[in-house]
Protein backbone atom coordinates (compact mmCIF):
# COMPACT_ATOMS: atom_id res chain seq x y z
CA UNK A 1 0.00 0.00 0.00
CA UNK A 2 1.40 3.42 -1.00
CA UNK A 3 1.99 5.89 1.82
CA UNK A 4 3.77 9.21 2.32
CA UNK A 5 5.80 9.58 5.51
CA UNK A 6 8.36 11.97 6.95
CA UNK A 7 11.52 10.28 8.18
CA UNK A 8 12.71 12.19 11.22
CA UNK A 9 15.92 14.17 10.84
CA UNK A 10 18.78 12.15 12.37
CA UNK A 11 20.56 13.78 15.27
CA UNK A 12 24.28 13.89 15.89
CA UNK A 13 26.07 13.33 19.19
CA UNK A 14 28.76 15.66 20.48
CA UNK A 15 30.73 16.07 23.71
CA UNK A 16 28.96 15.14 26.97
CA UNK A 17 26.33 13.11 25.05
CA UNK A 18 24.60 16.25 23.75
CA UNK A 19 22.58 15.88 20.56
CA UNK A 20 21.69 18.32 17.78
CA UNK A 21 20.98 17.91 14.07
CA UNK A 22 23.53 20.35 12.59
CA UNK A 23 27.26 19.64 13.16
CA UNK A 24 28.10 23.34 13.33
CA UNK A 25 25.55 23.94 16.10
CA UNK A 26 26.83 21.00 18.11
CA UNK A 27 30.50 21.91 17.84
CA UNK A 28 29.89 25.56 18.64
CA UNK A 29 27.82 24.76 21.73
CA UNK A 30 29.33 21.53 23.10
CA UNK A 31 32.56 20.64 21.31
CA UNK A 32 33.56 17.46 19.43
CA UNK A 33 32.39 13.96 20.30
CA UNK A 34 35.91 12.57 20.85
CA UNK A 35 37.02 15.40 23.13
CA UNK A 36 38.37 13.88 26.34
CA UNK A 37 37.75 10.33 25.02
CA UNK A 38 41.15 9.52 23.59
CA UNK A 39 40.84 12.05 20.80
CA UNK A 40 43.41 14.50 19.53
CA UNK A 41 44.94 17.00 21.97
CA UNK A 42 46.18 19.27 19.24
CA UNK A 43 46.57 19.31 15.49
CA UNK A 44 50.13 18.47 14.49
CA UNK A 45 50.02 19.33 10.82
CA UNK A 46 52.85 19.28 8.34
CA UNK A 47 52.77 21.40 5.22
CA UNK A 48 54.46 21.03 1.85
CA UNK A 49 54.34 23.74 -0.81
CA UNK A 50 56.18 26.66 -2.31
CA UNK A 51 57.56 29.31 0.00
CA UNK A 52 54.54 31.50 -0.77
CA UNK A 53 52.15 28.61 -0.31
CA UNK A 54 53.53 27.78 3.14
CA UNK A 55 53.30 31.43 4.16
CA UNK A 56 49.70 31.61 2.96
CA UNK A 57 48.84 28.44 4.87
CA UNK A 58 50.35 29.83 8.08
CA UNK A 59 48.34 33.05 7.70
CA UNK A 60 45.17 31.05 7.10
CA UNK A 61 45.67 28.87 10.20
CA UNK A 62 46.31 32.04 12.19
CA UNK A 63 43.06 33.56 10.83
CA UNK A 64 40.90 30.66 12.05
CA UNK A 65 42.07 31.10 15.63
CA UNK A 66 39.27 33.66 15.89
CA UNK A 67 35.72 33.89 14.56
CA UNK A 68 35.35 33.87 10.75
CA UNK A 69 32.46 35.10 8.66
CA UNK A 70 30.34 36.87 11.27
CA UNK A 71 29.48 39.81 9.01
CA UNK A 72 28.43 37.72 5.99
CA UNK A 73 26.88 34.78 7.84
CA UNK A 74 23.94 33.04 6.17
CA UNK A 75 21.49 30.46 7.47
CA UNK A 76 23.28 27.61 5.72
CA UNK A 77 26.71 29.21 6.15
CA UNK A 78 26.86 30.06 9.87
CA UNK A 79 29.94 31.75 11.34
CA UNK A 80 32.98 29.74 12.34
CA UNK A 81 33.66 30.45 16.04
CA UNK A 82 37.40 29.82 15.89
CA UNK A 83 39.22 26.50 15.85
CA UNK A 84 39.91 26.12 19.56
CA UNK A 85 36.43 27.39 20.45
CA UNK A 86 34.86 24.70 18.26
CA UNK A 87 37.24 21.79 18.89
CA UNK A 88 38.68 22.68 22.29
CA UNK A 89 42.20 21.81 21.16
CA UNK A 90 45.00 23.93 19.71
CA UNK A 91 46.21 24.24 16.13
CA UNK A 92 49.40 26.25 15.97
CA UNK A 93 49.93 28.47 12.90
CA UNK A 94 53.52 27.19 12.92
CA UNK A 95 53.49 23.76 11.21
CA UNK A 96 54.97 20.75 12.96
CA UNK A 97 57.10 20.23 9.86
CA UNK A 98 57.40 22.28 6.66
CA UNK A 99 58.84 21.19 3.31
CA UNK A 100 59.56 23.92 0.81
CA UNK A 101 59.50 22.96 -2.84
CA UNK A 102 61.23 24.86 -5.62
CA UNK A 103 58.60 26.88 -7.47
CA UNK A 104 60.71 27.15 -10.61
CA UNK A 105 61.33 23.41 -10.76
CA UNK A 106 57.62 22.75 -10.15
CA UNK A 107 56.73 25.14 -12.97
CA UNK A 108 58.93 23.18 -15.38
CA UNK A 109 57.39 19.88 -14.32
CA UNK A 110 53.80 21.03 -14.90
CA UNK A 111 54.61 22.30 -18.40
CA UNK A 112 55.81 19.01 -19.87
CA UNK A 113 53.72 18.32 -22.98
CA UNK A 114 53.08 14.61 -22.25
CA UNK A 115 50.30 14.42 -19.63
CA UNK A 116 51.47 11.08 -18.19
CA UNK A 117 55.04 12.25 -17.65
CA UNK A 118 53.87 15.71 -16.55
CA UNK A 119 51.60 14.44 -13.80
CA UNK A 120 53.84 11.54 -12.77
CA UNK A 121 56.81 13.87 -12.42
CA UNK A 122 54.81 16.43 -10.43
CA UNK A 123 53.37 13.80 -8.09
CA UNK A 124 56.79 12.18 -7.67
CA UNK A 125 58.26 15.54 -6.64
CA UNK A 126 55.75 15.87 -3.80
CA UNK A 127 55.49 12.17 -2.86
CA UNK A 128 59.24 11.55 -2.66
CA UNK A 129 59.70 14.46 -0.25
CA UNK A 130 56.82 13.28 1.95
CA UNK A 131 58.12 9.71 2.06
CA UNK A 132 61.63 10.95 2.82
CA UNK A 133 60.29 13.12 5.66
CA UNK A 134 58.48 10.14 7.18
CA UNK A 135 61.64 8.07 7.34
CA UNK A 136 64.23 10.76 8.05
CA UNK A 137 62.50 13.29 10.31
CA UNK A 138 61.88 12.78 14.02
CA UNK A 139 58.72 14.89 13.94
CA UNK A 140 55.74 12.88 12.67
CA UNK A 141 52.79 15.11 11.71
CA UNK A 142 49.27 13.69 12.06
CA UNK A 143 48.55 14.77 8.50
CA UNK A 144 50.11 16.77 5.69
CA UNK A 145 48.56 19.75 3.97
CA UNK A 146 49.69 19.71 0.36
CA UNK A 147 49.36 23.36 -0.67
CA UNK A 148 49.48 23.56 -4.45
CA UNK A 149 49.57 26.57 -6.77
CA UNK A 150 46.40 26.81 -8.83
CA UNK A 151 48.44 26.04 -11.95
CA UNK A 152 49.08 22.52 -10.63
CA UNK A 153 45.35 21.89 -10.36
CA UNK A 154 44.78 23.41 -13.79
CA UNK A 155 47.49 21.48 -15.66
CA UNK A 156 47.55 18.15 -13.79
CA UNK A 157 44.18 16.70 -14.66
CA UNK A 158 43.34 14.08 -17.34
CA UNK A 159 42.08 16.56 -19.95
CA UNK A 160 44.51 19.39 -19.20
CA UNK A 161 46.47 20.95 -22.08
CA UNK A 162 49.64 22.93 -21.51
CA UNK A 163 49.69 26.31 -23.31
CA UNK A 164 52.19 26.51 -26.19
CA UNK A 165 54.06 29.37 -24.56
CA UNK A 166 56.48 27.82 -22.08
CA UNK A 167 55.70 24.22 -23.04
CA UNK A 168 58.48 21.70 -22.25
CA UNK A 169 59.03 18.77 -24.59
CA UNK A 170 58.90 15.37 -22.89
CA UNK A 171 61.83 13.02 -23.21
CA UNK A 172 61.54 9.27 -23.92
CA UNK A 173 57.88 9.50 -24.89
CA UNK A 174 55.98 6.22 -25.36
CA UNK A 175 52.57 5.16 -26.53
CA UNK A 176 50.50 4.44 -23.39
CA UNK A 177 49.32 1.10 -24.81
CA UNK A 178 52.90 -0.03 -25.45
CA UNK A 179 54.08 1.09 -22.02
CA UNK A 180 51.19 -0.62 -20.21
CA UNK A 181 51.96 -3.88 -22.01
CA UNK A 182 55.09 -4.01 -19.84
CA UNK A 183 52.87 -4.40 -16.76
CA UNK A 184 52.00 -7.91 -17.97
CA UNK A 185 55.37 -8.77 -19.53
CA UNK A 186 58.61 -7.11 -18.48
CA UNK A 187 60.62 -5.49 -21.29
CA UNK A 188 64.00 -6.75 -22.47
CA UNK A 189 65.81 -3.62 -21.30
CA UNK A 190 65.58 -2.09 -17.83
CA UNK A 191 65.62 1.46 -19.23
CA UNK A 192 62.42 0.73 -21.17
CA UNK A 193 60.67 -0.21 -17.95
CA UNK A 194 61.86 3.01 -16.31
CA UNK A 195 60.63 5.06 -19.28
CA UNK A 196 57.27 3.26 -19.20
CA UNK A 197 56.55 3.75 -15.49
CA UNK A 198 54.71 7.11 -15.78
CA UNK A 199 52.17 5.42 -18.07
CA UNK A 200 51.25 2.88 -15.38
CA UNK A 201 49.49 5.64 -13.43
CA UNK A 202 46.26 7.54 -14.00
CA UNK A 203 46.97 11.13 -15.14
CA UNK A 204 45.30 12.91 -12.22
CA UNK A 205 47.35 14.68 -9.55
CA UNK A 206 45.03 14.14 -6.60
CA UNK A 207 44.21 10.49 -7.28
CA UNK A 208 47.78 9.56 -8.09
CA UNK A 209 49.28 11.30 -5.04
CA UNK A 210 46.85 9.67 -2.62
CA UNK A 211 47.24 6.30 -4.34
CA UNK A 212 51.04 6.40 -4.24
CA UNK A 213 51.03 7.29 -0.52
CA UNK A 214 48.64 4.54 0.60
CA UNK A 215 51.35 2.00 1.35
CA UNK A 216 53.32 4.57 3.33
CA UNK A 217 50.26 5.47 5.41
CA UNK A 218 50.72 9.19 4.81
CA UNK A 219 47.53 11.22 5.28
CA UNK A 220 47.10 14.25 3.06
CA UNK A 221 44.73 17.14 2.54
CA UNK A 222 45.28 18.81 -0.84
CA UNK A 223 44.53 22.55 -0.87
CA UNK A 224 44.78 25.14 -3.61
CA UNK A 225 46.45 28.39 -2.64
CA UNK A 226 43.43 30.36 -3.87
CA UNK A 227 41.23 28.47 -1.39
CA UNK A 228 43.08 29.78 1.66
CA UNK A 229 44.09 33.16 0.18
CA UNK A 230 41.29 34.17 -2.25
CA UNK A 231 42.16 37.88 -2.09
CA UNK A 232 45.67 37.17 -3.40
CA UNK A 233 44.19 36.07 -6.73
CA UNK A 234 42.12 38.87 -8.26
CA UNK A 235 40.57 39.39 -11.67
CA UNK A 236 40.84 42.55 -13.79
CA UNK A 237 38.07 44.19 -11.76
CA UNK A 238 39.77 43.61 -8.42
CA UNK A 239 37.55 40.76 -7.23
CA UNK A 240 38.74 37.26 -6.25
CA UNK A 241 38.97 34.96 -9.27
CA UNK A 242 37.19 32.29 -7.26
CA UNK A 243 33.98 33.26 -5.52
CA UNK A 244 35.31 32.58 -2.04
CA UNK A 245 35.65 36.14 -0.76
CA UNK A 246 32.51 35.93 1.39
CA UNK A 247 32.75 32.21 2.11
CA UNK A 248 35.63 32.23 4.56
CA UNK A 249 33.53 30.59 7.26
CA UNK A 250 32.56 27.75 4.95
CA UNK A 251 36.20 27.10 4.03
CA UNK A 252 37.17 27.22 7.71
CA UNK A 253 34.46 24.75 8.72
CA UNK A 254 35.34 22.29 5.95
CA UNK A 255 39.11 22.31 6.42
CA UNK A 256 38.87 22.27 10.21
CA UNK A 257 36.56 19.27 10.03
CA UNK A 258 38.92 17.40 7.72
CA UNK A 259 41.95 18.22 9.88
CA UNK A 260 40.31 17.05 13.11
CA UNK A 261 39.02 13.83 11.53
CA UNK A 262 42.27 13.02 9.73
CA UNK A 263 44.23 13.68 12.92
CA UNK A 264 42.42 10.64 14.31
CA UNK A 265 39.29 11.93 16.06
CA UNK A 266 35.59 12.13 15.26
CA UNK A 267 33.96 15.55 15.39
CA UNK A 268 30.57 13.86 15.89
CA UNK A 269 28.80 10.53 15.57
CA UNK A 270 25.27 9.50 14.72
CA UNK A 271 23.02 9.39 17.75
CA UNK A 272 20.85 6.39 18.47
CA UNK A 273 22.50 3.99 16.01
CA UNK A 274 21.61 0.37 16.68
CA UNK A 275 24.58 -1.52 18.19
CA UNK A 276 26.08 -4.37 16.21
CA UNK A 277 25.17 -2.85 12.84
CA UNK A 278 27.59 -1.90 10.07
CA UNK A 279 27.16 -0.61 6.55
CA UNK A 280 29.10 -1.60 3.46
CA UNK A 281 29.24 0.39 0.25
CA UNK A 282 30.46 -1.48 -2.83
CA UNK A 283 32.91 0.37 -5.07
CA UNK A 284 33.51 -0.66 -8.69
CA UNK A 285 35.83 1.01 -11.17
CA UNK A 286 36.87 -0.11 -14.63
CA UNK A 287 40.60 -0.79 -14.92
CA UNK A 288 41.60 0.65 -18.30
CA UNK A 289 45.13 -0.69 -17.90
CA UNK A 290 43.80 -4.23 -18.27
CA UNK A 291 43.40 -5.76 -21.75
CA UNK A 292 40.13 -7.33 -20.60
CA UNK A 293 37.48 -4.64 -21.17
CA UNK A 294 35.29 -6.18 -18.47
CA UNK A 295 38.04 -5.93 -15.84
CA UNK A 296 37.11 -3.80 -12.86
CA UNK A 297 38.43 -3.15 -9.39
CA UNK A 298 36.06 -3.93 -6.56
CA UNK A 299 36.34 -2.60 -3.03
CA UNK A 300 34.14 -2.12 -0.01
CA UNK A 301 33.77 0.89 2.25
CA UNK A 302 32.71 -0.26 5.71
CA UNK A 303 31.19 2.16 8.21
CA UNK A 304 30.64 1.08 11.81
CA UNK A 305 27.92 2.25 14.15
CA UNK A 306 30.55 4.55 15.69
CA UNK A 307 31.07 6.35 12.37
CA UNK A 308 34.53 4.89 11.72
CA UNK A 309 35.19 3.90 8.13
CA UNK A 310 37.61 1.42 6.51
CA UNK A 311 38.24 0.64 2.84
CA UNK A 312 39.06 -2.90 1.64
CA UNK A 313 40.29 -3.67 -1.85
CA UNK A 314 39.02 -6.82 -3.51
CA UNK A 315 40.29 -8.64 -6.54
CA UNK A 316 40.37 -7.10 -9.99
CA UNK A 317 38.25 -9.32 -12.22
CA UNK A 318 35.70 -9.43 -15.04
CA UNK A 319 33.02 -7.81 -12.94
CA UNK A 320 31.72 -5.38 -15.58
CA UNK A 321 28.72 -6.89 -17.38
CA UNK A 322 28.83 -4.61 -20.42
CA UNK A 323 25.74 -2.69 -19.35
CA UNK A 324 26.48 0.80 -18.12
CA UNK A 325 26.88 0.85 -14.37
CA UNK A 326 26.21 -2.89 -13.95
CA UNK A 327 28.82 -4.87 -12.05
CA UNK A 328 28.54 -8.32 -10.46
CA UNK A 329 31.08 -10.28 -8.44
CA UNK A 330 31.70 -13.99 -8.59
CA UNK A 331 30.64 -15.96 -5.53
CA UNK A 332 34.28 -16.45 -4.49
CA UNK A 333 35.16 -12.73 -4.83
CA UNK A 334 32.02 -11.66 -2.92
CA UNK A 335 32.81 -14.11 -0.12
CA UNK A 336 36.42 -12.94 0.10
CA UNK A 337 35.48 -9.26 0.24
CA UNK A 338 32.84 -9.62 2.93
CA UNK A 339 35.08 -11.90 4.99
CA UNK A 340 37.67 -9.12 5.11
CA UNK A 341 35.07 -6.66 6.39
CA UNK A 342 33.71 -9.05 9.01
CA UNK A 343 37.23 -9.93 10.21
CA UNK A 344 38.09 -6.25 10.63
CA UNK A 345 34.83 -5.62 12.51
CA UNK A 346 35.62 -8.50 14.88
CA UNK A 347 39.18 -7.19 15.34
CA UNK A 348 37.84 -3.78 16.36
CA UNK A 349 34.86 -4.95 18.46
CA UNK A 350 35.76 -8.43 19.63
CA UNK A 351 32.45 -9.83 18.33
CA UNK A 352 30.84 -10.48 14.97
CA UNK A 353 28.43 -7.87 13.58
CA UNK A 354 24.77 -8.67 14.08
CA UNK A 355 23.66 -7.02 10.82
CA UNK A 356 25.43 -5.86 7.66
CA UNK A 357 23.64 -3.64 5.18
CA UNK A 358 25.35 -3.74 1.77
CA UNK A 359 24.69 -0.65 -0.36
CA UNK A 360 25.24 -0.61 -4.11
CA UNK A 361 23.98 1.18 -7.21
CA UNK A 362 23.01 -2.07 -8.90
CA UNK A 363 20.99 -5.14 -7.93
CA UNK A 364 22.78 -8.17 -6.52
CA UNK A 365 22.59 -11.34 -8.59
CA UNK A 366 22.27 -14.89 -7.27
CA UNK A 367 25.97 -15.72 -7.65
CA UNK A 368 27.39 -12.81 -5.66
CA UNK A 369 24.66 -13.02 -3.03
CA UNK A 370 25.55 -16.67 -2.50
CA UNK A 371 29.12 -15.54 -1.76
CA UNK A 372 27.99 -12.86 0.70
CA UNK A 373 25.83 -15.37 2.59
CA UNK A 374 28.71 -17.83 2.85
CA UNK A 375 30.93 -15.13 4.34
CA UNK A 376 28.27 -14.33 6.95
CA UNK A 377 27.45 -17.95 7.76
CA UNK A 378 28.21 -17.57 11.49
CA UNK A 379 25.02 -15.71 12.31
CA UNK A 380 25.45 -12.23 10.83
CA UNK A 381 22.31 -11.11 9.02
CA UNK A 382 22.97 -9.58 5.60
CA UNK A 383 20.67 -7.19 3.72
CA UNK A 384 21.27 -5.94 0.19
CA UNK A 385 20.06 -2.42 -0.64
CA UNK A 386 20.13 -0.75 -4.05
CA UNK A 387 20.35 3.07 -3.99
CA UNK A 388 20.02 5.15 -7.16
CA UNK A 389 19.17 8.69 -8.09
CA UNK A 390 15.86 8.65 -9.93
CA UNK A 391 15.85 10.00 -13.48
CA UNK A 392 12.16 10.45 -14.15
CA UNK A 393 10.51 10.97 -10.76
CA UNK A 394 10.03 14.20 -8.81
CA UNK A 395 7.90 15.37 -5.89
CA UNK A 396 6.47 18.91 -5.71
CA UNK A 397 4.59 20.95 -3.15
CA UNK A 398 1.11 21.90 -4.28
CA UNK A 399 0.73 25.02 -2.13
CA UNK A 400 4.25 26.49 -2.10
CA UNK A 401 7.19 27.40 -4.29
CA UNK A 402 9.56 25.88 -1.74
CA UNK A 403 11.10 22.46 -2.40
CA UNK A 404 9.77 19.39 -0.61
CA UNK A 405 11.04 18.71 2.90
CA UNK A 406 14.19 16.71 3.35
CA UNK A 407 13.26 13.30 4.74
CA UNK A 408 9.95 13.03 2.90
CA UNK A 409 9.47 9.45 1.65
CA UNK A 410 6.96 7.85 -0.69
CA UNK A 411 6.75 4.17 0.27
CA UNK A 412 5.13 2.15 -2.50
CA UNK A 413 5.82 -1.33 -1.10
CA UNK A 414 7.44 -2.99 1.88
CA UNK A 415 10.67 -3.28 -0.15
CA UNK A 416 10.85 -0.03 -2.11
CA UNK A 417 10.55 3.71 -1.49
CA UNK A 418 11.54 7.11 -2.86
CA UNK A 419 13.43 9.22 -0.31
CA UNK A 420 14.12 12.96 -0.47
CA UNK A 421 17.64 12.92 0.98
CA UNK A 422 17.94 16.55 -0.13
CA UNK A 423 15.26 19.19 0.21
CA UNK A 424 14.11 22.07 2.38
CA UNK A 425 15.72 21.95 5.85
CA UNK A 426 13.60 23.65 8.55
CA UNK A 427 16.62 24.18 10.82
CA UNK A 428 18.33 26.22 8.10
CA UNK A 429 15.18 27.66 6.57
CA UNK A 430 16.68 26.99 3.15
CA UNK A 431 17.55 24.36 0.56
CA UNK A 432 21.16 23.71 -0.49
CA UNK A 433 20.37 23.15 -4.15
CA UNK A 434 19.14 25.37 -6.96
CA UNK A 435 16.93 22.88 -8.84
CA UNK A 436 14.09 20.53 -7.94
CA UNK A 437 15.39 17.91 -5.44
CA UNK A 438 16.03 14.50 -7.00
CA UNK A 439 14.78 11.68 -4.71
CA UNK A 440 16.70 8.47 -4.14
CA UNK A 441 15.15 5.20 -5.27
CA UNK A 442 15.79 2.70 -2.47
CA UNK A 443 15.13 -1.01 -2.83
CA UNK A 444 15.66 -3.87 -0.40
CA UNK A 445 16.45 -6.45 -3.08
CA UNK A 446 18.13 -9.13 -0.96
CA UNK A 447 17.44 -10.23 2.58
CA UNK A 448 14.72 -8.81 4.83
CA UNK A 449 14.52 -5.47 6.60
CA UNK A 450 11.88 -2.97 7.62
CA UNK A 451 11.82 -0.32 4.86
CA UNK A 452 11.31 2.42 7.49
CA UNK A 453 14.51 1.32 9.28
CA UNK A 454 16.42 1.24 5.99
CA UNK A 455 15.27 4.77 5.11
CA UNK A 456 16.18 6.09 8.57
CA UNK A 457 19.66 4.54 8.33
CA UNK A 458 20.30 5.98 4.86
CA UNK A 459 19.21 9.45 5.94
CA UNK A 460 21.59 9.19 8.88
CA UNK A 461 24.48 8.15 6.63
CA UNK A 462 24.06 11.41 4.70
CA UNK A 463 25.41 13.16 7.82
CA UNK A 464 28.75 11.33 8.15
CA UNK A 465 30.74 13.34 5.62
CA UNK A 466 33.57 14.51 7.88
CA UNK A 467 35.17 16.25 4.91
CA UNK A 468 32.40 18.86 4.93
CA UNK A 469 30.43 20.71 7.55
CA UNK A 470 27.17 20.78 5.66
CA UNK A 471 24.03 19.93 7.57
CA UNK A 472 23.69 16.86 5.32
CA UNK A 473 24.42 15.45 1.88
CA UNK A 474 22.06 14.12 -0.75
CA UNK A 475 23.74 10.70 -0.83
CA UNK A 476 24.79 8.35 2.02
CA UNK A 477 28.51 8.27 2.73
CA UNK A 478 28.62 4.57 1.74
CA UNK A 479 28.14 5.64 -1.90
CA UNK A 480 28.97 9.35 -1.97
CA UNK A 481 32.73 8.80 -2.22
CA UNK A 482 32.54 5.54 -4.17
CA UNK A 483 33.89 6.94 -7.44
CA UNK A 484 36.71 8.85 -5.73
CA UNK A 485 37.78 5.79 -3.73
CA UNK A 486 37.70 3.62 -6.84
CA UNK A 487 39.83 6.09 -8.78
CA UNK A 488 42.48 6.08 -6.05
CA UNK A 489 42.56 2.29 -5.86
CA UNK A 490 43.24 1.94 -9.60
CA UNK A 491 45.44 5.03 -9.90
CA UNK A 492 48.61 2.97 -10.24
CA UNK A 493 49.88 -0.41 -11.43
CA UNK A 494 48.06 -3.43 -9.99
CA UNK A 495 49.22 -4.85 -6.67
CA UNK A 496 48.36 -8.21 -5.18
CA UNK A 497 46.84 -6.60 -2.12
CA UNK A 498 46.33 -3.05 -0.91
CA UNK A 499 46.32 -2.47 2.86
CA UNK A 500 42.92 -2.00 4.54
CA UNK A 501 43.11 1.63 5.58
CA UNK A 502 40.83 4.04 7.40
CA UNK A 503 38.50 5.97 5.15
CA UNK A 504 40.31 9.21 5.99
CA UNK A 505 43.17 8.20 3.66
CA UNK A 506 40.90 8.44 0.61
CA UNK A 507 39.08 11.74 1.08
Amino acid sequence: MTSMVRIREPRLEFAFGQQLEDPRDGLTMFGPYDHGQGGAYGIRAGVIGTKQGIERFGKWVNSIQRAVGLRDAARFRPPFPGFEAAFQIAWSPKPALAITIDGNHLDRLIRVDDKYKRIYGTVDYFASKLIEAKTAEEEKPDLWFVVIPDEVHKLCRPESIVPRLGRVQAEDRMKPSMARAFIRQRPLFAEWEEQAEPYYYEPDFRQQLKGRLLWDGILTQIVKESTIAPFDFLNAFGYPIRNLGKRGAEVAWNMASAAYYKAGSRPWKLAGVRPGVCYLGLVFKNDEKNVDQSAACCAAQMFLDSGDGVVFKGRVGPWYTGKRGRYHLSAAAAKELLEKAIADYKLKRGVLPEEIFIHARTRFDDEEWKGFLKAAADGTRVVGVTIRRTQDYRLFRRDSNLPILRGLALIDSDRHAFLAASGFVPRLQTYYGSEVPVPLSISVNRGDADIHVVLQDILGLTKLNYNSYRHSDGMPVTLKFADAVGEILISGPPRDEDPPLPFRHYI
